[in-house]
């Protein structure tokens, strides 16, 4: 599987399952993860009137002896609302955090490929840094995470919402996946909640979880009744009333690790990746290998494309390892035009149609459309077609699933073991062909993304 980290340190997993407990929905840039679990709303009585402010107040102050991190950069720049520290539905967040240490290991090596990226893009607007930790909540960092409402990527954009903000998508490539070009497609569309909400970020992330028309009726509802229009006053969907909070505790966390038990990893305040225009057509593998890196790292880099082959149609932007750029843009001068990419070329004949010569290549007719510029599906006999390397020549994909296997144990449920591997009931149920009785020392197949 592509994209499965080694583990690191156990003492990193308190902070991360944040990752596995966000949650979206439709009517904003997000859909529902089937990675991502939801907690209870806090009571009522765990509301607190909180007033937002643009000044760092609740940051740690940073020691004179203390070396300059990704982490310490992050904490100079958190300029959310400080009066949440004794927020009972933020205390609720942290806690649930801290009690569930599992899957930082898993979150932190995707996490330290892009962060810097993501930081240095807000820095660049004088945006709160805070915002730099909500691909942690929506996917993990997770570039191929996939939601049922068809939400991708690490920031999470549904379809519709992606063409919004000029996400390219078709057979080819996924906008929504691409890190650098998803990124800036998130941090226009949080700017834009912010002016619409008047500077008010903690309203600004809301309205990215649930939609801007759905927090706007919530202010004037409020504002009708004569009741406080902030965020913590609001009646919003459960989701969002646990959005907000999830995020401020993470940034809790990060603000102080020591005092809730938490070692994060070492970040270096330095970019992880380069961007390199590629004019041309280029086999994503012998990219790898122009690279000296992995096709496992020249993926997690570069998810948008799809297939093995990056794109029929140049230019476009490769992620290369920052210490590899400068070798691979050597090497990739020097090499061959044949060796590129390998592409067939296909002489049409009496009786085919396009969609036979793409199933007959397992491809799409779309794909098939794209790489010869075609408009319909008219072919001629004679005619000659390139064809692409299919699906079962590509790298391996980021969300194929890993294989594993759980013996149930007394008391467990298949809602209580869907909730602890981040799957959902129907999946196990189709996984093993059970309905609902479970024995202990069954044997149940898990498919982890």
């Amino acid at each position: 599987m592509l994209f499965s980290p080694n583990a690191l340190r156990n003492g990193f997993l308190t902070l991360w399952l944040v990752v596995l407990v966000g949650c979206q929905t439709t009517t904003g840039p997000t859909g529902q993860s089937t990675a991502i679990k939801t907690l209870p709303a806090p009571s009522a009585a765990g509301s607190a009137d909180s007033a937002q402010t643009t000044k760092p107040r609740w940051r740690v102050p940073q020691q004179v002896d203390e070396p300059r991190t990704l982490w310490t950069r992050i904490r100079d720049g958190f300029l959310l609302d400080p009066t949440v520290e004794d927020n009972p539905r933020v205390d609720q967040q942290r806690l649930f955090f801290a009690s569930q240490p599992r899957y930082f290991e898993i979150t932190s090596k995707r996490a330290q490929r892009y962060l810097h990226y993501v930081v240095e893009e807000l820095d660049k607007r004088d945006m709160p840094l805070e915002l730099a930790l909500l691909p942690f909540v929506e996917s993990g960092y997770n570039p191929m995470a996939y939601s049922t409402s068809h939400a991708a990527g690490i920031w999470q954009f549904i379809p519709s919402t992606g063409r919004v903000f000029a996400l390219r998508q078709d057979d080819w490539y996924d906008g929504r996946r691409d890190i650098t070009a998803s990124t800036t497609a998130a941090l226009d569309y949080l700017s834009k909640l912010s002016d619409m909400f008047e500077g008010d970020w903690l309203l600004a992330v809301a309205a990215y979880n649930c939609g801007e028309g759905c927090v706007g009726r919530a202010v004037k509802r409020n504002q009708a009744l004569g009741l406080p229009a902030d965020y913590w006053n609001l009646q919003l969907p459960r989701e969002t009333m646990n959005y907000v909070p999830k995020l401020l505790a993470l940034a809790q966390i990060i603000n102080s690790p020591e005092e809730y038990g938490t070692v994060l990893p070492s970040l270096d305040d330095t970019p992880y990746f380069a961007q390199i225009t590629i004019k041309r057509p280029l086999d994503l593998v012998k990219a790898a290998e122009l690279a000296s890196i992995s096709t496992d790292e020249m993926k997690y880099l570069n998810p948008a494309f799809k297939h093995r082959v990056a794109t029929p149609n140049g230019p476009y932007q490769l992620l290369i390892p920052v210490n590899q750029a400068e070798q691979f843009s050597s090497a990739l001068a020097q090499l061959p035009e044949s060796e590129r990419v390998s592409f067939t070329r296909y002489t049409v004949r009496r009786g085919d149609t396009l969609s036979q010569i793409a199933r007959r290549h397992n491809l799409s007719v779309g794909m098939l459309r794209q790489a010869n510029e075609m408009q319909g599906s008219l072919i001629n006999i004679g005619q000659t077609l390139i064809v692409p390397h299919g699906p079962s020549t590509q790298v391996a994909s980021a969300n194929v699933p890993e294989k594993r296997t759980y013996t149930v144990k007394s008391g467990d449920s298949l809602y209580s073991i869907a909730r602890r591997f981040n799957v959902e009931i129907k999946q196990l149920r189709a996984w093993n062909g059970v309905d609902t009785h479970l024995r202990p020392g069954q044997q149940l197949t898990l498919r982890m993304p």
